[in-house]
């Protein structure tokens, strides 16, 4: 069985329902097994950080970047990052925005450097650009880094997360899942 974990931060919810959605992808594949962790309980998961196949690493984007509880968590990554309990393992990532840009492609771009520091195999969305704009086309804001979602702002009435942005997060877990379950050896 392989072991995805998801690490994610959350300041309002959605990052939260997209992290579910990825898990909820990673549990559709046959043979495999994915775990939430919030970075505020990072310190508790260390060890099954460094047991898993993979990690898929999520945060809302925020003034371009990642969130700052996040980037926080990425910091603490030093403690072990020369011992490299990461290396060889697969790693992908998610992000949200208020905006339908939002610079979200910079906070994906910052956890695949993050991941390619630790010796990590990124592995992208894997899905072609959507054409249904606010519809439900899988990966609607055409990344093919990782998955994307935007909603309206948190005060907003219509703030919900799309669902062709939960799909598209699905799918994500679901890929990483089967690439893990295709890698990992034979008990035998």
């Amino acid at each position: 069985m392989s072991r995805v974990a998801i690490v994610y931060h959350s300041a309002y919810g959605r990052t939260r329902s997209l992290a579910e959605a990825v898990l909820a992808g990673v549990e559709s594949q046959p043979g495999s097994h994915g775990c939430l962790i919030a970075v505020e309980q990072v310190q508790e998961h260390w060890d099954e950080l460094h047991r898993a196949d993979a990690i898929i690493f999520g945060a809302p984007t925020c003034m371009g970047s990642l969130s700052a509880p996040f980037r926080g968590f990425m910091d603490a990554t030093a403690a072990f990052y020369l011992a490299q309990p990461w290396r060889d393992k697969l790693a992908a990532g998610f992000t949200h925005a208020d905006s339908l840009s939002g610079d979200t492609l910079n906070s994906l771009l910052q956890l695949a450097v993050f991941a390619s520091q630790h010796g990590m195999i990124w592995v992208g969305l894997g899905l072609l650009p959507g054409t249904g704009g606010e519809g439900s086309s899988l990966n609607r804001l055409g990344c093919s880094l990782g998955a994307m979602a935007q909603s309206l702002p948190e005060h907003s009435p219509q703030a919900a997360l799309a669902l062709a942005d939960r799909r598209t997060a699905a799918c994500l877990g679901q890929r990483v899942a089967q690439i893990a379950v295709r890698l990992r050896p034979d008990p035998d």
